[in-house]
This record gives structure tokens, sequence and C-alpha cells, in this order.
């Protein structure tokens, strides 16, 4: 089989293709442990440490916003008491006027039956 010169001038010979696989793996492995190095996690006890402040400044702010909630819904519970019991009141002195209308309509009614039976 015949290679043409422009094929044989990409292709490398095997000792320097060994050689630039094990060159590119060491320098991978040199990034890789600088990486690592750099990049490194915090102690076990410094990790374990920051969860709890975490967790308690978490515990913190849940505790304040259900106080905060709880707060405010005793607030509208308050408010919307209030409003139900201004409303039933008016209702109430709604239909007393309204009964007291229907009365004298029905009183008036009588007295004009009467008034009626009368000229007969």
């Amino acid at each position: 089989m015949r290679t043409d010169n422009r094929e044989m001038q990409y292709m490398m010979p095997a000792g320097q293709a060994t050689k630039s696989i094990v060159t590119g793996l060491l320098v991978g492995g040199a990034i890789g442990a600088v990486t690592m190095w750099l990049l490194a996690p915090q102690s076990g006890e410094e990790t374990r440490s920051q969860i709890r402040d975490k967790a308690a400044e978490l515990r913190d702010r849940t505790t304040e916003t259900v106080k905060d909630t709880v707060s405010q819904a005793r607030s509208r519970i308050q408010d919307l008491g209030g409003t139900v019991a201004e409303k039933a009141n008016d209702l109430k002195e709604r239909g007393k006027h309204i009964v007291s209308h229907q009365l004298d309509n029905v009183a008036q009614g009588a007295e004009n039956g009467k008034k009626k039976v009368n000229e007969y």
C-alpha cells in the first residue's frame, strides 16, 4: 500500500505518540492535583459547624416567620370579627326597620279594611 508524502507528514512515529500521551497525562494530572488542592473542601468539623450554624439560622428565621404569620392571622381574625359583628348589627337594625314598616302597612291595611266594612 502506497502512502502519500502529505500523509507521512501528519503521521507520528510510535515512540513520539507515546511520549505525547504520557506528557499529556502528566500535565493533566498536575493541573488536576493543583485544582483539587486549591478547591479542597474544608475539614469535617468545619463543615459540621457550618451546618449547625445554618440550621440554627434557618430555625430562627422560620420561628420569626411563623410568629409574624400567626400575628397577622390573629389581627385579620379580629378585624373580621369586628366586621361581622358590625354587619350583624346593621342587618338586625334593617330587619327591625323592615318589620316595623311592614307592621305599619298591615295596621294601615286593617284600618282601611274596617272603614270599608263600616261603610257597607
